[in-house]
């Protein structure tokens, strides 16, 4: 490793490669987390553009126009990332373990055991109330338009996405009830199905996650880092195993790699290696975008994916998932780029990069219901009811609208959706904070004054 460093070190020198942060700079630079933020940001934004390209480009999914077909500019890696909502999943996830980890790993490095296990505790509690609570918020609101049919022009629209996840109205209210209640209890089960807000199917798995990462942590965290790093990376590997026992085989691989960069992150190599990241750091993400861009299906069509096919069939474990593989490694990738470069965190740290992930779980949440109601208003509003051929059946649908009448709802619909979200994170999730503060006063017993039963002063 050190060979290494001296090499570069002298590469950089003979190039006179003047980079624009001093050592300084570095420093501060790799101090700063809140580029995960801007991170998660992006992420959540390219989700919601995945169900838009569903809903009225699902051309984008395919990787060209037909086997050995011509391939569109939308098709091609890293431009078709607009459709690839799995791959933004995962980096989610992975961010979930770096973000839940950052604190203990760092408390356990200064050798504060103790807080660093209480840390862990009161962590995970939070994170059970601060994902679930919401979640059942939004779906109570989607439940409830649902049965007044705000969903009814979605339904009825030739848009793939919107009309495959916008449901019916319950027969009556005490049925209403009923669908409610299963779905928000199907929504944290095994195979979760979310009627009323179908991008919730990812909740599970960052919860599941989520105690994924307070779980290792509780059994390394008297570990040496160099040690905890080891069982961390046995873990990464064992869980291509079993992860398919969950439902989902990339939850495990993908925390655990937050971990191992949450570790990374906090270690010396960042800043090692911070003068000459230029010079690698731009290829590893391009090498993770495209990655991430592998096409859910008919990967043998295009020569680039069906070059990945082959690897995949070649290196993959047995229970890897073909349509996750590829997106998941390059996910990993693009976050270790963004961890090791000082200039990519200050670039994912602008102030409206923030903002987006103030208001990147809000976003999720939300979309759908406003893709399914107000973006299906602007859009087919105007529109007639017209008979169209699809798969050989015959439906009577809203054909998808013209270029105009898209240019002139999508920023309408953005404005709309994005003061929502704001308003969201700004005024609704701090009373889920407060809820779950309460619950963590009685709980913990921090709100008790006395016990139930008298204490034994002897």
């Amino acid at each position: 490793m050190s060979a290494a460093v001296s090499l570069l070190s002298t590469y950089a020198e003979k190039a006179n490669w003047n980079p624009s942060l001093d050592s300084n700079g570095y420093k501060k630079a790799l101090q700063d987390t809140s580029w995960a933020d801007g991170l998660r940001g992006i992420a959540a934004v390219f989700v919601m553009f995945s169900h838009l390209t569903l809903a009225f480009a699902r051309w984008i999914v395919l990787p060209c126009l037909g086997k050995d077909g011509n391939m569109l500019l939308t098709q091609r890696p890293i431009f078709r990332l607009v459709g690839q909502g799995a791959a933004w999943v995962a980096l989610f996830i992975i961010l979930s373990g770096f973000v839940n980890s950052l604190k203990p790993i760092k408390l356990a490095r200064g050798g504060n055991i103790d807080p660093a296990l209480s840390n862990l505790a009161v962590s995970s509690f939070r994170r059970s109330f601060r994902l679930v609570l919401p979640a059942t918020a939004a779906t109570i609101i989607s439940w409830f338009i649902t049965q007044f049919g705000a969903y009814e022009t979605a339904k009825k629209s030739n848009a793939y996405w919107l009309y495959t996840t916008s449901p019916d109205p319950s027969s009556s209210w005490g049925t209403a009830v009923e669908d409610l209640l299963h779905a928000i209890r199907t929504t944290w089960t095994y195979n979760p199905d979310n009627p009323y807000d179908q991008p919730q199917w990812a909740l599970l798995y960052l919860l599941q996650g989520s105690m994924f990462v307070f779980t290792a942590l509780l059994v390394t965290i008297n570990l040496t880092p160099r040690w905890r790093v080891w069982t961390i990376i046995f873990l990464y590997f064992w869980s291509w195993n079993w992860g398919i026992k969950i439902g989902d085989p990339m939850v495990g691989a993908n925390v655990f790699t937050g971990i191992l960069l949450a570790e990374l992150n906090l270690s010396e190599f960042p800043l090692r290696f911070a003068s000459f990241s230029p010079f690698f750091t731009p290829p590893l993400a391009i090498c993770g975008l495209v990655l991430m861009s592998f096409p859910s299906e008919f990967q043998d069509w295009a020569p680039w994916s069906n070059f990945l096919l082959h690897w995949h069939n070649k290196i993959a474990p047995p229970n890897a998932q073909l349509m996750r593989f590829w997106p998941t490694i390059g996910a990993q990738l693009l976050t270790l780029s963004f961890v090791m470069s000082p200039h990519f965190r200050r670039a994912l740290s602008r102030p409206w990069l923030l903002w987006l992930g103030k208001i990147s779980f809000p976003l999720y949440l939300l979309h759908g219901s406003f893709l399914r109601s107000i973006l299906a208003w602007l859009l087919f509003s105007r529109q007639q009811i017209t008979e169209i051929e699809e798969e050989g059946k015959k439906y009577m649908r809203y054909p998808l609208p013209g270029t105009l009448t898209f240019l002139v709802a999508m920023p309408v619909f953005f404005v709309i959706l994005f003061t929502a979200t704001h308003f969201w994170a700004t005024k609704v999730e701090p009373y889920f904070g407060i809820m779950t503060k309460t619950a963590e006063d009685i709980m913990f017993g921090k709100s008790e004054k006395n016990t139930a039963l008298p204490v034994r002063r002897d």
